[in-house]
């Protein structure tokens, strides 16, 4: 055979040797290992068994000792409640104890007081029976019955109210008017120092004087025809009579007077008076007193300090310089209501243009009171609604005279304004029929109140002074009828300014010596 095959075969079968006897030798290996570890599973599981029984011994002892002391606490708690039981339970029977005796006590207290009741209802019986005896016994000896006594009482009590009613209403009245009159006082007072305004006003002429009386033939003319011509071309009347050296021009429109004064001083000054000279005089005349009236309204817009007032308006204030009130100009009038209105206002905050604007034209409805039928009140609305002014410009217009409520603050700054300049010394004149009929009016109202005795309007109507009947009015009374005279003075009388009401009580008591 092939020694190559040979060998082959035996390393083959050399290989399957080790092979076996590897195998063989590692079996018995591990059947020995085995052995070793069943072994030492068996050891560890007989320990395993023997610590597991170690321990569970030990926790049983472990258990019962919990077990035992939980018993312990519980028994102790339940020891404790018991005992907090019983020292409620014994309290609960001290207040039932308790309740008991204060029942018992009150029943006791019942039995007083019903006996005491009753003795009080026949104290009672008995009391009502003496009053009863009492009250006969004293309507008998006063001679006056229940009714009597009562209304006597009422009277005395209700006097005593009055009494201080009185007094109360007469301290609180007081205090007002101590505020108020201080606060007012110096806020007028600092607005009429820096106004400063004239103390007497012009009057408007309506006498032209003449050179001598022939100018008086020349001025009618060859049949009158001259003076036709001035009335007609004017709309006025002269009045050409006995009086030296005067012609008196009479119209309602003050702006007519003045074109006929100037129309009529040219004329004399000239001499040439004819019907023609007169007319183109006229005209001319006209054209002066417009510029004038122009030249016045821009004036009082300027001097106030008041813009953005339409032309139209302003032309009417201009021809207020042509008219008076009582002798007071009403242009100088309007401008002296529009410093103290805004015066007034820097002083309490408002809106001070405003309040000079409603104060210039607070009277601007007087410019053609001569032409259109109203009140200068409502013909003043009228044009400045007319104009376009404000809502709170023709509220303070309209209510300037009190002929609506004011109800703006701008509005009673303009009536205020309005009478502190109507109402200083000076500033106004009336005639005397007037004056006399306006201070007789002011005695008659405070001769008509019940108890008055006589009474004298002094200090040209500005106080009127009342002496009442001191038995028939008392101090109290006297508080009520002041008042009372005073608010029907306000509701009967135009004045200017304010009316004092100085009521005067006098006791005398007359004896003689013989």
């Amino acid at each position: 055979m092939n020694p190559i095959v040979v060998g082959v075969i035996c390393a083959a079968v050399a290989a399957v040797l080790f092979f076996i006897i590897g195998y063989l030798v590692r079996k018995a290996t591990a059947e020995k290992a085995i052995k070793s570890a069943e072994a030492e599973s068996k050891r560890i599981i007989e320990d395993a068994t023997k610590a597991a029984e170690t321990a569970k011994k030990e926790k049983l002892v472990e258990a019962k000792e919990e077990a035992l002391k939980i018993k312990n606490d519980a028994e102790r708690e339940l020891k404790e409640r018991r005992n907090d039981l019983q020292r409620l339970e014994r309290r609960t029977m001290q207040k039932e104890e308790n309740l008991d005796k204060k029942y018992e006590n009150l029943e006791k207290k019942e039995e007083i007081l019903n006996g005491k009741i009753r003795e009080n209802d026949e104290l009672k019986a008995k009391i009502e029976e003496a009053v009863a005896e009492q009250a006969e016994l004293l309507q008998k000896i006063s001679g006056m019955s229940v009714e009597d006594a009562r209304a006597m009482l009422i009277e005395r009590v209700e006097s005593e109210a009055r009494h201080e009613m009185a007094m109360k209403l007469l301290e609180v009245e007081q205090e007002c008017k101590d505020k108020a009159e201080e606060s007012a006082k110096n806020i007028i007072a600092l607005a009429i120092q820096r106004c400063a305004a004239d103390s007497v006003a012009e009057a408007t002429v309506s006498v032209v004087d003449l050179p001598n009386d022939e100018m008086k033939g020349r001025i009618i003319g060859r049949e009158g025809r001259n003076i036709r011509a001035i009335e007609t071309l004017t709309g006025v009347d002269l009045i050409i009579d006995d009086t030296p050296e005067a012609i008196a021009i009479s119209t309602f429109d003050p702006v007519r007077r003045e074109v006929a004064r100037m129309t009529l001083e040219k004329l004399i000054s000239d001499g040439r008076i004819h019907p023609s000279r007169i007319e183109e005089t006229v005209e001319k005349s006209r054209k002066e007193v417009e510029a004038v009236i122009k030249k016045e309204g821009e004036q009082a817009t300027y001097e106030t300090g008041v813009h953005g007032i339409n032309p139209e308006l302003i032309k009417l204030l201009g021809r207020l310089k042509y008219r008076t009130s009582y002798g007071q100009n009403v242009l100088k009038h309007s401008i002296e209501v529009s410093h103290i209105a805004g015066m007034i206002a820097a002083e309490l905050g408002v809106d001070v243009t405003q309040a000079k604007r409603a104060g210039l034209l607070h009277d601007i409805g007087k410019a053609m009171t001569h032409e259109i039928d109203g009140s200068h009140v409502q013909i003043g609305v009228d044009l400045a609604r007319k104009y376009k002014e404000s809502r709170e410009i023709v509220h303070a217009i309209e209510a300037h005279h009190g002929d609506v409520e004011p109800n703006t603050l701008v509005a009673m700054i303009v009536q205020a304004a309005d009478a502190v300049s109507a109402a200083r010394p000076g500033a106004r004149r009336e005639n005397l029929e007037t004056y006399i009929k306006r201070l007789q009016k002011l005695e008659e109202i405070a001769t008509s109140f019940k108890g008055v005795e006589k009474s004298f309007a002094i200090q040209a109507g500005r106080e009127v002074r009342i002496m009442v009947k001191p038995d028939e009015v008392n101090d109290d009374e006297m508080i009520f009828i002041a008042r009372d005279i005073a608010r029907k003075i306000e509701e009967e009388l135009e004045y200017p300014g304010q009316i004092k009401v100085n009521l005067i009580r006098e006791m005398r008591q007359v004896d003689y010596a013989k």
